[in-house]
């Protein structure tokens, strides 16, 4: 390499210069003024000809002998190296990156000349220290229609996510809406937004898909990936909405459970479950409903839902057998009972108090007692909303299956400690609610939840339907400690931690059994003023009232305490 002076209109200018994309006004304007003042301070780099001629290409600096032209210099030095076997074209693209960085439609050029000059995409990346993704996402330009690439190089760009669209559509789509919206000399500028908006097509990702390989075969849906999306995603899509639709539908009455059903969803994306069913949103019973659906992304959703019990049909042979009790007692003469109403009166208060008795003063064994327990839920005077089965707003649960259990087939109060636990078990399954509706059991279902540890069995609520109920503060302090930071946009906030609680557990605080100390103290106090603590209270004589029988009571109490 070495330093000879030149005219500068005797340098050639290189068809294969790495940015072909013309500076602005204002920079050649400044680069002028330069020259001006202190001249040329780096010389440009200059080759000579190898195809025959005498001349000299330019290398480099083709502003700098442009605007030396332009400031009438007769002569300026240059720096003559010797031509390169593959034309500098890696040189060039570094040069001029290290000068200033390359518009994308200059990057995709240089890059594409390399590749024709026998590299790689990996040692382009290399050489240029760029991934690997950054390299293919630039070389996917090249399905840009040419007359958008070059008006792009004049510096009119359109934005990452328009310049993803345009790509991934057809030549013909972007023929067909450039000649829409292509620029004019009243209007040089182009609305890039429109030119996206013609060429956006709904995409479905197979990262929404349940189906698999054979039914996308099947289908003849072809997937397509997306470069421009993030490197640590599924970004593979298809633009076939009706194949991809009928392959999960398909998929889906493949995989419908038992007592499950397909549904469509409404106008707010919500399924249209069949009518009087109540959702369930807790875990399903065994007798609980499956509603299969997709929503407006195409994904497979699932949702349980309860139906109400079917009313028992009257008999038929009823009013028949009213009517031959009407013939018979025109014609037999009704007899007097052997205890009048009033007597049979008597006989319930009698034994009522006889019951009371013996509940607060004979020993009864801890197993007995669990079953009398079951036995007087089982009565006709309780009513139990509950959060086990369905219940009308004017019904209630019937809790005399758990009591029928106990018995043996001659009606005999029977049963073993397995039996009892059972039995047990199911009425408390009935009886306590946390449910928000008229079968909420209040603040004691919280506490029988605390007592047998059963926040160890809460479902995982790091759902997209849950964490959409969350307000921003409360989605942010669900981050914490976990690797997920909060986002600027509350959607992307909820997203990360929907993928991130995927393969993990969240239950939040306000969702543990736990109750507020103020509340539970509150309600004791309350309950504890109304006496409703005290097991002898409904047991004591009447006589009581005027002090008479009050030792008695205590003692009574005492030695059923023992």
């Amino acid at each position: 390499m070495h330093l000879i002076k030149v005219d500068p209109r005797a340098l050639k200018e290189n068809p294969d210069r790495t940015r072909q994309t013309k500076s602005s006004p204002q920079a050649d304007a400044l680069l002028l003024a330069t020259i001006k003042a202190v001249g040329i301070v780096q010389p440009p780099i200059v080759a000579a000809e190898v195809d025959g001629g005498n001349g000299y290409i330019i290398n480099a600096g083709h502003r700098r002998v442009k605007q030396a032209i332009a400031a009438g210099l007769e002569e300026i030095e240059v720096l003559v190296e010797e031509a390169a076997s593959n034309k500098g074209a890696m040189r060039s693209m570094i040069e001029n990156v290290a000068f200033e960085p390359l518009n994308p439609v200059d990057q995709w050029r240089a890059i594409e000349r390399l590749v024709a000059l026998g590299w790689t995409e990996e040692a382009i990346g290399v050489a240029l220290a760029q991934p690997l993704r950054q390299i293919r996402k630039l070389r996917l330009l090249a399905n840009v229609l040419p007359a958008m690439l070059d008006h792009m190089a004049r510096g009119d760009m359109p934005n990452e996510s328009q310049l993803r669209t345009i790509a991934s559509a057809s030549l013909e789509d972007q023929r067909q809406v450039w000649k829409k919206h292509k620029p004019s000399k009243a209007d040089p500028q182009v609305s890039w937004w429109s030119v996206a908006q013609g060429l956006t097509k709904t995409r479905m990702y197979a990262r929404d898909a349940s189906f698999g390989d054979d039914l996308a075969q099947a289908y003849g849906i072809a997937w397509v990936e997306d470069l421009f999306a993030p490197a640590d995603e599924d970004s593979r899509y298809t633009t076939d909405v009706e194949a991809f639709l009928g392959a999960q539908q398909e998929w889906m009455t493949n995989n419908l459970p038992r007592k499950g059903m397909l549904v469509e969803v409404n106008g707010w994306g919500q399924p249209e479950l069949p009518k009087k069913a109540e959702r369930v949103y807790g875990k399903p019973a065994k007798s609980d409903c499956t509603a299969m659906y997709l929503d407006r992304d195409g994904k497979v959703q699932s949702v349980h839902y309860r139906l109400p019990e079917a009313k028992k049909a009257k008999a038929k042979g009823d009013s028949g057998a009213r009517t031959d009790g009407a013939d018979d007692a025109g014609i037999v003469s009704a007899s007097r009972p052997d205890v009048t109403r009033k007597g049979i009166e008597m006989i319930g208060d009698l034994r009522t108090d006889a019951l009371h008795e013996a509940l607060a003063r004979a020993p009864i064994e801890d197993d007995t007692l669990m079953a009398l327990l079951v036995l007087a839920f089982a009565g006709q005077n309780v009513s139990v909303a509950s959060g086990a089965r369905d219940i009308s707003y004017f019904g209630a649960a019937s809790l005399g299956e758990h009591a029928a259990r106990l018995f043996n087939p001659e009606g005999v109060l029977e049963f073993d400690m397995d039996e009892l636990r059972a039995a047990v078990r199911s009425l408390l399954i009935d009886v306590l609610s946390c449910r928000e509706n008229r079968s909420n059991s209040g603040i004691v279902a919280r506490v029988a939840g605390d007592a047998i540890c059963a926040d160890d069995f809460l479902a995982n609520m790091g759902s997209e339907e849950f964490l959409s109920c969350l307000s921003r503060s409360a989605l942010e302090a669900s981050c914490k400690d976990t690797p997920v930071l909060p986002r600027r946009k509350v959607k992307d906030t909820r997203a990360a931690l929907v993928e991130h609680f995927r393969e993990a557990r969240f239950v939040p605080p306000a969702a543990l059994f736990a109750p507020d100390r103020a509340k539970l103290s509150s309600w004791l106090t309350s309950k504890a003023a109304r006496g409703e603590d005290d097991p002898d209270e409904h047991a004591e004589d009447p006589q009581a009232a005027d002090g008479a029988g009050g030792a008695e009571g205590e003692d009574a109490f005492r030695e059923a305490a023992e």
